[in-house]
C-alpha cells in the first residue's frame, strides 16, 4: 500500500511554508547555518526555507518517488536529499555548522493506531514512550500521533543545542509536546503556538498550528505558551501553561481556584467493545439489540445505561439504553453465569464470534464475555455523572426508578452516592458557575475529549464548599430549571458528609 492516507499525508502547500519561513525570519529574527526537513515531502519546506541562504540542507523521505520530485523541484547543490527511515535515522550527525539549526516541516497527522490497522511500513517501532503505567499503557492512553512522536524525537535529538523546531501539527499535539518539554525539564526560551485555519490549507476539519519552539543551551525554562493567530502574529491570543506547579488551559482567565485533590474518585464506564451484543434498546417493550434482532434473556444482569451523548439533563431516572454486565470486577470468573441466567448465557454464546473479533489487547488471556469499567462502585444506587465529550460540561444525577444501579459507557465519568440528597447537592456544585468556570480554565475545549479523569481530579470539594454560599446552590437549581429542591440542612448535611473522610475511594 503506498497511498496518501498510509503515510498520513498532508502536503503543505508551497505559499503557506513560504509564509511560516518568511515568520521565522521577520517575527524570529533566525540566521539557521544549516536547515533540516526529515519527512520533507516533496520539498516545499525545503524550497522556500532556501530564503534564510544557509549553508547546508537535508531532506529526509521514506517515500522514494517523492525524493526524486523534490530533487527535480530543487536545483542548488547546498540541498541533500536522502531517501531514508526517519525513525531510523539521526539527521544531526550529518549536520557540519551547528551554530543556529532549523528543524522545519510538516510530520505526518496520523495515530500509530490507525496506520497500524492500514498495515503501513512508516511506523515508529512500538514503545510506551510516555511511560504510561498500568492499563494506560495498553489501551487508549497509550494511542498517540505519529507527529508528536516525530516532534519528541526531534526534541531529545537536538536538546542542549541553538535550534528552532518549527513544526506544522493539530494543536493538541503541540499542547502535549509543551508539557514534554516541561516534564522532561527539556532546555527551552519559548514554545510558541501559531493557529491556522486547517480547512483552508489542507481541506481538513481540525484544530491546528505552527509549533515554534526556541531550545537552549543554556538552563533554560518558560512555564507558559503563547498562542497567536497565523494572520495576526504580533498580539498574543491567550496564553496557557503552569501557575504554582498546576496546568491551567487559559491564564488569562479570572476564575475561582478549586484546584487541589478530589475527595471523590472518579470512575469511568463499562468498557465491552461489543455494543451490538451488550448494549440493548427498549422498543414496544421489549428489548432489541444492535442487530434489531429481539432478545429474550433474565433481567438480572440487564442495567440501565446512560452514554455520553445521553446526559441531557441534572437528573436523569427512566431509561430506554439498557446493558448486559457481565462481571462484578474486572476479569472475574463467569462460568458461573451459565446456571444463574442460562437465557443470557446462550445469547452471547450465539454471538461469541463478535467477541472474539474484539482487538483490545485487554481482552486476552481474560474470562468469556469480559468487561471492563467493572467494580464494587459500578453497582452504587446513586452517582452524579458527566459526559466527557460535551464542551459545556452538563452533571447529572443518576438514578433508576427500579433501584437498579445505572451504569455509564467508558467516554463517561462518575462519582457514587448512598444518598440521592448527597448526590444532588454535588451535582448543584459542579454545575455553579464557579466551578464552571475553573473546569473551562483547565481544560482545552477544542480536544476530542476536553474532560477526562486527570481533570475531574482536580476539582477540591473542600475548596468549593468554603466558596459557595446555599444561595448560589439555589441560584444553579433555577439556572438548571429544576423545582425547587435544595434545602440549607442538604448542604451542611453534604458538609458534614465531607468533614467524616467517608468518599468512596475504594
Amino acid at each position: 500500500m503506498s497511498g496518501k492516507r498510509e503515510y498520513g499525508d498532508y502536503q503543505t502547500p508551497i505559499d503557506f511554508a513560504e509564509k511560516i519561513c518568511r515568520y521565522l525570519k521577520d517575527y524570529h529574527h533566525i540566521r539557521p547555518t544549516a536547515v533540516v526537513e526529515p519527512t520533507c515531502g516533496v520539498g516545499n519546506f525545503l524550497k522556500s526555507s532556501l530564503l534564510f541562504d544557509a549553508n547546508e540542507y537535508y531532506g529526509i523521505e521514506i517515500n522514494p518517488e517523492y525524493c526524486e520530485r523534490c530533487r527535480n523541484f530543487i536545483d542548488d547543490s547546498k540541498v541533500n536529499v536522502i531517501n531514508t527511515d526517519f525513525f531510523d535515522f539521526s539527521s544531526k550527525d550529518l549536520i557540519k555548522d551547528k551554530r543556529q539549526i532549523l528543524v522545519i516541516g510538516n510530520p505526518p497527522w496520523i495515530t500509530n493506531s490507525t496506520l497500524s490497522v492500514l498495515s503501513s511500513d512508516n511506523l515508529p517501532v512500538k514503545a510506551n514512550f510516555k511511560k504510561l503505567k498500568g492499563i494506560d499503557a495498553i489501551t487508549g492512553a497509550s494511542n498517540f500521533d505519529i507527529c508528536e512522536y516525530i516532534i519528541l524525537k526531534l526534541i531529545n535529538e537536538y536538546m542542549n543545542t541553538n535550534t528552532i523546531i518549527s513544526m506544522l501539527c493539530k494543536t493538541s499535539v503541540a499542547r502535549n509536546v509543551f508539557k514534554e518539554l516541561k516534564r522532561k525539564y527539556i532546555a527551552f526560551v519559548s514554545c510558541d503556538i501559531l493557529e491556522f485555519d486547517a480547512s483552508k490549507i489542507f481541506g481538513i476539519n481540525t484544530s491546528a498550528c505552527v509549533l515554534v519552539i526556541l531550545l537552549s543551551d543554556k538552563l533554560l525554562s518558560s512555564d507558559i505558551c503563547n498562542v497567536y493567530d497565523f494572520e495576526c502574529p504580533d498580539i498574543i491570543k491567550s496564553q496557557f501553561g503552569y501557575l504554582n506547579g498546576q496546568f491551567y488551559s487559559n491564564l488569562d482567565t479570572d476564575i475561582v481556584n478549586f484546584d487541589g485533590r478530589c475527595c471523590f474518585e472518579w470512575r469511568q464506564g463499562v468498557k465491552h467493545d461489543c455494543s451490538k451484543v451488550m448494549e440493548l434498546t427498549m422498543q414496544n417493550g421489549t428489548l432489541q439489540n444492535g442487530k434489531k434482532d429481539e432478545v429474550q434473556i433474565e433481567d438480572d444482569i440487564v442495567f440501565p445505561l446512560i452514554k455520553s451523548s445521553m446526559f441531557k439533563s441534572p437528573v436523569i431516572h427512566s431509561f430506554s439504553k439498557f446493558v448486559i454486565v457481565t462481571q462484578k470486577k474486572a476479569r472475574e470468573d463467569t462460568e458461573h453465569l451459565e446456571q444463574e441466567v442460562p437465557k443470557t448465557w446462550e445469547y452471547l454464546n450465539d454471538n461469541i464470534e463478535l467477541f472474539e473479533k474484539r482487538k483490545s489487547s485487554i481482552y486476552h488471556g481474560a474470562p468469556l464475555f469480559s468487561m471492563f469499567g467493572v467494580g464494587d462502585y459500578s453497582y452504587s444506587k446513586y452517582k452524579v455523572g458527566v459526559s466527557g465529550f460535551y464542551k459545556q460540561p452538563l452533571f447529572s444525577v443518576l438514578y433508576s426508578d427500579d433501584n437498579k444501579p445505572v451504569m455509564t459507557d467508558d467516554t463517561s465519568y462518575f462519582i457514587c452516592f448512598d444518598s440521592y440528597d448527597l448526590a444532588y447537592v454535588a451535582m448543584l456544585l459542579l454545575n455553579s458557575k464557579k466551578v464552571q468556570g475553573f473546569l473551562k480554565s483547565i481544560t482545552f475545549l477544542d480536544a476530542k475529549r476536553p474532560y477526562t479523569k486527570k481533570v475531574l481530579e482536580r476539582i477540591d470539594f473542600f475548596k468549593i464548599v468554603n466558596s459557595l454560599i446555599f444561595d448560589e446552590l439555589k441560584r444553579t437549581e433555577q439556572d438548571l430549571n429544576l423545582p425547587y429542591y435544595v434545602t440549607l440542612s442538604m448542604y451542611d448535611t453534604f458538609k458534614s458528609f465531607l468533614s467524616t473522610g467517608q468518599m468512596r475511594f475504594a
